[in-house]
């Protein structure tokens, strides 16, 4: 046990240890009530890394007297899932024993192997609880997810940390100032893991009392919840967006930077924006598809980290831009008549004759060549197919930024 990690040596027992989360296990929180009256069944806990998911799934396999049993799907597959559920049957029947299977990284288990937990889910022979970081909506499949309640859990909050930041100075002897601490939990995240770990590096060389700089050369560098394929992904590039259409270019570039910083490839972040310049600004300033192409083009070139100065200053641009979406409706009504109306013909006159069978059916007839024409002679021609006469999709506007 002097062996383990302090962040499993601290590992809270009861909910009397146990900090976050009071919306689900405090005094008045669903969980808790449901567990004092041992009315357990499958869950699902959603939340960011060291929030207490795994905690608190210990802490419910010993508050009902069940038997617990951990694995991950990183490493499982479903014969652990097979013994375990054999293993669980015995157990009901010789001991009248519930088994708590524990999945951490649910979301890593593909369709057929959670297929396999539905028929003991479904009559309680396990009772499942998973952990996952990313949105279950997403990762977990229908049924399985039909069977279980999701819980969401929350990053913890400065005043949790300060205190499980005590708890790790008391089980190393040691002391900590106010700066330190103050870094300490603003770089966690919102991660207990990571602020036991930080604590526990820093504690290999410091005797008595950590310093900052202790505390920055155990962390090096903070690390940034994101996924390139996972929700946050879409979150931020979704922030980017709405950040850049409602002119707010301070907000665009932090969203900006956080993914580069976090990983993300600079072309799809430059894609992203080639897209904003057409769907967003328009024909309101026509440069901006080109400045955006622009950057694409020179992202691709030179790479991260130069092109990060690229992207902040077409963010910046492209927020200032005054911002036309008329392109953007025109398309989505247009579309939708295509696929509504099918193949409407075109008319003959404006069909190029280009044999004389076509010329000899009407092909081309009484169009009227534009240059040859003043606009007041054009005026009332209908280049649409008959059904869609009086049609319109363009709609042009210009809204000023800020």
């Amino acid at each position: 046990m002097a062996f383990s990690p302090l962040a499993d040596r601290l590992r809270p027992k009861n909910f009397a240890e146990f900090y976050g989360q009071e919306h689900l296990v405090g005094a008045n929180g669903v969980l808790r009530r449901l567990i004092d009256k041992d009315e357990l069944f499958s869950i699902i806990f959603w939340g960011p890394p060291g929030c207490g998911k795994t905690t608190l799934a210990r802490i419910i396999a010993n508050k009902t007297q069940s038997f617990f049993i951990q694995f991950s799907a990183v490493a499982a597959g479903i014969d652990d899932v097979k013994k375990v559920v054999a293993q669980a049957k015995e157990r009901k029947q010789l001991y009248n024993q519930r088994t708590i299977l524990f999945v951490d990284e649910i979301h890593r288990f593909n369709k057929l192997q959670q297929d396999a937990f539905l028929p003991y889910v479904e009559d309680g022979t396990i009772v499942l609880i998973g952990a996952t970081t990313e949105n279950p909506s997403f990762e977990v499949i229908s049924p399985l997810l039909s069977r279980c309640r999701v819980f969401v859990l929350q990053s913890l909050g400065q005043g949790e940390l300060d205190k499980i930041i005590s708890r790790g100075l008391k089980e190393l002897n040691l002391q900590i100032d106010d700066d330190a601490r103050a870094f300490l939990i603003e770089a966690a995240n919102g991660d207990a893991r990571n602020v036991l770990n930080t604590l526990e590096i820093a504690s290999k060389w410091v005797k008595e009392k950590i310093c900052l700089k202790d505390i920055e050369e155990a962390y090096q560098r903070k690390t940034l919840m994101y996924d390139k394929a996972g929700e946050e992904h879409y979150n931020l590039i979704s922030a980017v967006h709405k950040s850049m259409r409602g002119s707010d270019p301070d907000a665009a570039i932090y969203y900006v930077c956080r993914m580069l910083e976090a990983g993300e490839d600079p072309l799809y972040i430059a894609r992203r924006m080639v897209r904003f310049a057409s769907e967003d600004v328009g024909n309101a300033d026509p440069r901006a598809l080109g400045l955006a192409v622009a950057v694409f083009q020179a992202c691709d070139m030179v790479g991260m980290p130069e092109c990060r100065i690229f992207l902040v200053q077409l963010a910046a641009y492209l927020a200032k831009a005054p911002k036309d979406n008329s392109a953007y409706m025109a398309e989505s009504m247009a579309v939708r008549d295509v696929k509504t109306l099918g193949n409407l013909p075109v008319p003959l006159k404006f069909r190029n004759p280009v044999t004389k069978l076509m010329k000899d059916i009407g092909y081309g007839k009484d169009y009227k060549y534009t240059h040859d024409f003043s606009p007041e002679e054009l005026a009332g021609e209908v280049y649409f197919p008959d059904k869609l006469k009086g049609r319109k999709y363009y709609f042009p506007k210009v809204r000023k930024s800020k």
